[in-house]
């Protein structure tokens, strides 16, 4: 390692610290075995870039998620680098909320590429997590394909050896990796079409047809096995809309080290048959099927203590404002968790 590189690690490490000590209200409590972070002891509601596209730019989205009573905004780090260290740092504590998790600075195509390629990304994500964790954001996720080119097996064999160095990089930095698990038929089984309801077919057919992928990992009991053996820092994003099309179970979630949960994502849905569901079919919680009651309960019940950020993708109205669409999300969601007892 170059010292221009070690000085600037040691530099995040140091300002992390000092990040910690300027948030007053919150109590620290330990989130795993190598991550302490900064907690109220009870859930709280995250804004997410998906409730609507017309919120502003940063950094008015942060003020208007503190503005309807947000606790943390889920953000971005490229966002984050742009606008400063201090800058952001000072953006936080004036408005009182979290950063609560941005996303791994590596794609899913980059992390299961060519192995030098790989390898040649970590010393940045090395960088990117002390930044993170200087702002104090100590959770990353990255979206799981459920489907493969490859065997299962062989697939597997890929992915949890990448996620170890990945784990490992972003460990030094006391920074969480949460890995989202996608559950709709279509998605495991390559064939949503575009993943939108409606879409127009492609005008060219493929010359031939392409071989049928393979279904990958796309419930919650195979990602945290996955997860666990990647390291203790590695866990799961908890998409409720994922684990009700998953056919997940509140057992399921019982049976959950509390560590292991890194962020949730909440809508609902209707009820329809699986080879029907796209992702951008979401309701707003409380308004399908879906158990929120059971779910969000049952992550009361281990001890969760993070962000719910409500992601009702394909929901909100196109001409509905920004700040109309996030307070719609926020009083939805704060009504399901209220009638679930856990806010």
């Amino acid at each position: 390692m170059s010292q221009t590189r070690r000085a600037f690690l040691n530099r995040m490490a140091t300002t992390a610290g000092m990040a910690a000590a300027l948030v007053p209200d919150l109590n620290a409590q330990t989130r795993s075995p190598t991550v302490s972070v900064t907690s109220s002891g009870r859930m709280f509601i995250s804004l997410n870039g998906s409730v609507a596209p017309r919120m502003g730019p940063w950094p008015e989205t942060a003020r208007l998620a503190a503005r309807l009573g947000y606790g943390g905004i889920d953000s971005s780090l490229a966002t984050l680098k742009t606008a400063g260290l201090e800058a952001s740092q000072a953006l936080y504590r004036e408005l009182k909320i979290r950063p609560t998790i941005v996303g791994l600075p590596i794609t899913g195509q980059q992390a299961y590429g060519p192995d030098e390629a790989f390898k040649a990304l970590l010393p940045q994500l090395a960088e990117d997590a002390a930044f993170a964790a200087a702002v104090g954001c100590h959770d990353m996720m990255l979206v799981l394909s459920p489907s493969s080119p490859q065997a299962k097996d062989e697939r597997r064999l890929l992915v949890r050896d990448r996620l170890v160095m990945i784990g490992e990089v972003l460990q030094k930095s006391n920074v969480r990796l949460g890995l989202e698990f996608l559950g709709p038929l279509c998605m495991r089984m390559g064939n949503c079409g575009g993943g939108r309801a409606g879409a127009s077919p492609a005008a060219t057919p493929p010359a031939a047809p392409l071989a049928p992928p393979t279904p990958f990992i796309w419930t919650l009991p195979e990602t945290l096995e996955l997860a666990k053996e990647c390291g203790p820092n590695v866990g799961v994003v908890l998409d409720v809309w994922h684990w009700h099309h998953s056919g997940g179970t509140v057992a399921e979630i019982l049976a959950t080290e509390r560590s292991r949960i890194v962020h949730v994502h909440l809508s609902d849905a209707r009820a329809m048959p699986p080879e029907e569901v796209r992702d951008n079919m979401r309701l707003m919680p409380g308004e399908g099927v879906i158990n929120l009651t059971g779910f969000l309960r049952a992550l009361n019940k281990i001890g969760y203590d993070g962000g719910v950020a409500p992601e009702p993708l394909g929901r909100i109205p196109m001409d509905m404002s920004g700040e109309d669409a996030a307070t719609l999300a926020y009083d939805t969601t704060r009504a399901v968790m209220q009638k679930a007892g856990v806010i």
